[in-house]
């Protein structure tokens, strides 16, 4: 799915020019009718203005994002194998025409097949070629997108990932590292207690085959060489059961008992994630995928809509009282920028109910003589409107609103977030961060005071993101 096949398909939308039903797969119309029975179990209204296009929207975006059940290695790799003189049968020559052949860092996402989240991986693939040939290089890239665009464990990734290109080009050996990255979601209730909660869980998982099946060969050494070049550390005793149970968050001990009666109460909402797995060609009695659906639905009541209303109008009561003058208080002229600046957050993007995550900042101006906002107070605020369906746009404004409604004015708000859905789905932009700002009272009319408090960002904030 491409930008402009989906700008396409809005502009038919907003214009009254229905889809035909018939145009669209029976599975596509499934998933559709699942993801509104989630929308409806969370209380929210699926006809509203930011959520009708949601369904489709979230269908395409799997669909897409699992689209390698449907593509076979053959049809990549039959095609793309050339002869190269130098080759023998067996091992090539080091340094020759037959030495290793490595490609590094390629970024690629895959669903998780715990939770249904989304994980990034830096994949790195090498092999040994052998019997005269070698596979045209981005088939190696393309080979590991077919796996990756499955639901996926990071093990087993690697693993099928290494058999199909031993299997599909017949090397001397074949060595896959994977660099896992899944998101560590929080739930809503602890991470008001867990100011230091962790935000990623990483994981490195290998697989080999041929002159690699020996950890201690010179065909890992060299291997191994080569990713040093790029910052890759690997820890070969890494065993495969201690990656099974680390990996996903949502087979934690404290996440299982975290929302269970929500859950238990919910059982629509579980069996339309089921319905889910079954549009996508999956089993959903298969093991691995018994408590998918339970996780899921775990994970997506943090974004409950009346809960959290009803928790922040608790929130706001007695506020007043942190803002009592310890001192006389000063003109105008004589106010402070005070800021706070990395306040984390967590939501959940209403167009494809896929997370996105990073930092706050905040600035006001509060005369002498006030006390101002403690951090706490204001992490706060940003974690009662983070945990939503929400834009980031509107995460901005209601944060700055308010704030200004508790201080009066003179507020400004920087947010910085990394969206999932910008690599799960077509357009597959890694690395891009969004920024958006609100501005309230002085800082909506003073350039000056806008960029001091701009200049107060530390330039590190990406990295505090990831």
């Amino acid at each position: 799915m491409g930008s402009l096949d989906e700008g396409h398909l809005c502009v038919e939308i907003e214009n009254g020019m229905k889809l035909d039903v018939s145009e669209k797969e029976p599975e596509t119309i499934a998933i559709e009718d699942a993801v509104k029975v989630l929308l409806q179990g969370l209380g929210e209204d699926v006809n509203r203005d930011g959520l009708k296009k949601t369904p489709l929207r979230v269908a395409k975006a799997l669909r897409e994002g699992t689209r390698g059940y449907k593509q076979k290695v053959k049809d990549i790799v039959q095609g793309a194998l050339f002869p190269e003189v130098g080759l023998h049968d067996g091992v090539g020559h080091a340094g020759g025409v037959g030495g290793l052949v490595i490609v590094r860092d390629l970024d690629l996402f895959s669903y998780c097949e715990s939770c249904l989240l989304p994980f990034q991986l830096k994949c790195h693939v090498g092999y040994v070629p052998s019997g005269q040939r070698v596979v045209g290089l981005s088939k190696l890239s393309r080979v590991a997108d077919v796996f990756a665009k499955r639901l996926q464990a990071p093990q087993r990734l690697a693993d099928e990932i290494c058999s199909a290109l031993h299997h599909g080009i017949k090397p001397a050996g074949v060595a896959v590292i994977l660099e896992c990255l899944h998101i560590h979601f929080p739930n809503v209730e602890s991470v008001f207690l867990d100011s230091k909660h962790q935000g990623w869980v990483k994981v490195l998982v290998s697989s080999c085959s041929g002159v690699f099946g020996n950890e201690n060969a010179d065909a890992w050494s060299d291997f191994l060489g080569l990713l040093k070049f790029r910052g890759v550390t690997v820890d070969r005793t890494l065993t495969r059961d201690s990656v099974n149970q680390s990996w996903c968050p949502s087979n934690s001990s404290s996440m299982a008992k975290i929302s269970s009666e929500l859950v238990a109460a919910n059982p629509e909402m579980v069996a339309a994630v089921a319905s889910i797995l079954r549009s996508l060609g999956e089993d959903p009695l298969r093991k691995e995928l018994v408590e998918t659906p339970s996780h899921f639905v775990r994970w997506l009541i943090n974004f409950e809509n009346t809960k959290l209303e009803m928790k922040l109008n608790g929130f706001a009561c007695g506020i007043s009282d942190l803002l009592k003058p310890n001192g006389e208080i000063s003109s105008r002229n004589n106010e402070q920028m005070h800021s706070e600046l990395n306040l984390s957050f967590w939501s959940q993007c209403e167009h494809h109910l896929l997370p996105f995550y990073g930092v706050v900042h905040i600035g006001y101006f509060c005369p002498k003589g006030i006390n101002h906002l403690g951090k706490s107070l204001l992490q706060s605020i940003v974690h009662f409107y983070g945990f939503k369906l929400q834009v980031q746009e509107r995460l901005t404004r209601q944060i700055a609103e308010t704030v200004s409604s508790i201080l009066g004015g003179d507020v400004m708000v920087v947010v910085e977030a990394n969206h999932t859905c910008m690599i799960s789905r077509g357009i597959e932009k890694f690395g891009s961060n969004t920024a958006t700002i609100a501005v309230l009272g002085r800082f909506s009319t003073d350039p000056a005071a806008r960029a001091m408090f701009l200049r107060s960002i530390p330039d590190d904030t990406t990295s505090r993101i990831l």
